[in-house]
């Protein structure tokens, strides 16, 4: 009886052993998340060439580069705004107020002499006729929050705080893809300011200094960039500077431009 009561206890701990070993330390692998075999995102080595004045009244949402001249998209309510500006200078050369204490500005893209922007929690896409920025020619419906825009030369690429990249219609706003950002730690979300360049999607992180590449046909994080350090003590005024959130492609110089919301600077950075 003993003797039996033996090979019964050796056959349970060898079928224990045997579960353990052939599901990975006891995790099942069926069970593993998708992203475990996503590669670590590339850290991306960058220069900061040139910092350039940036008018700290403007609470970046959104930056684009068109034609010489940097667009910005500015928040909070009541001033928030569409600028034209030269980023050299930091001259703003036109400002247009479409805030209100209920409108809330949010990200900017330019796509076929249209501008589109964004509004916070509004459901409001405002559209304005490059030529005048001083009123919108029409506005479209938005489901979601509005957070970045950015376009790949045909479909408008937004975010809205989640881990989501949505794919637009610009004629309609039509939702023709949606992607889910990932990296090999599970979703990104807080994807924030977008921006497009050589086939990939650059977003900035909300409340972070890290700027994620993005492949827009998987999802998946290919590259990192944190930007810590950036602004010195003396450039940081108490409850108005905020977080890093611009981002720009300045195709003639193949430079990225970075700030933040009433930042006193914008950064050139070599790629």
């Amino acid at each position: 009886m003993k003797y039996i009561l033996f090979i019964v206890v050796i056959y349970c701990l060898s079928a224990c052993n045997n579960g353990t070993d052939s599901e990975n330390n006891g995790i099942d692998s069926t069970l593993l998340p998708k992203y475990a075999g996503i590669p670590a995102p590339a850290i991306i080595p960058y220069t900061i060439i040139a910092q350039h004045p940036h008018d700290t009244s403007a609470y970046t949402q959104g930056l684009q580069v068109y034609k010489g001249k940097l667009y910005e998209g500015t928040g909070d309510y009541e001033t928030s705004s569409l600028r034209i500006c030269d980023w050299k200078t930091g001259t703003v050369e036109q400002k247009h107020i479409m805030g209100t204490n209920k409108i809330f500005g949010e990200g900017i893209s330019i796509l076929d002499d249209k501008l589109y922007q964004l509004t916070w929690e509004n459901n409001i896409v405002y559209v304005y006729d490059i030529k005048n920025i001083s009123k919108h020619s029409g506005t479209i419906n938005w489901p979601n929050d509005g957070w970045g825009i950015t376009n790949n030369g045909k479909e408008l690429i937004i975010s809205d705080g989640s881990a989501n990249l949505y794919f637009v219609n610009p004629a309609d706003f039509r939702i023709l893809n949606t992607i889910a950002v990932v990296s090999n730690e599970g979703p990104v979300k807080l994807l924030n300011e977008l921006e497009y360049i050589d086939g990939f999607v650059y977003a900035n992180i909300y409340q972070t200094n890290d700027i994620v590449k993005i492949d827009p046909e998987s999802g998946h994080v290919k590259g990192k960039m944190t930007f810590n350090n950036l602004l010195q003590p003396t450039d940081i005024v108490q409850q108005r500077t905020d977080v890093l959130n611009g981002i720009a492609y300045d195709s003639a110089s193949k430079t990225m431009l970075i700030t933040g919301k009433r930042w006193p600077k914008l950064f050139e950075v070599k790629l």
